[in-house]
C-alpha cells in the first residue's frame, strides 16, 4: 500500500469514527473547532487537515501540477 493510499485509508477511518460519534452524541461548533483537551475528538480536525493536505500535495506531484 502506498503512502497516499495509507493516508486516504486513515482519513476514511477517521470519517467513520467522527460520523459515529456525531450520530450518537451530536457535535457542537465548540467541540469541532475548539475541542477541549481529553475530548474524544481532540486533535481530529488538525490531524484530518494535515492528512488531506498531504494527499492533495501527493496527487499534484503525481500529475506534475501545482496547487
Amino acid at each position: 500500500m502506498s503512502d497516499k493510499q495509507a493516508k486516504i485509508k486513515k482519513m476514511v477511518e477517521m470519517q467513520a469514527k467522527f460520523a459515529a460519534y456525531e450520530k450518537k452524541n451530536g457535535v457542537t461548533a465548540e467541540e469541532y473547532f475548539a475541542t477541549p483537551e481529553g475530548h474524544e475528538l481532540a486533535g481530529y480536525r488538525q490531524e484530518y487537515q494535515e492528512l488531506a493536505d498531504d494527499v492533495i500535495n501527493m496527487a499534484h506531484a503525481d500529475k506534475g501540477s501545482v496547487r
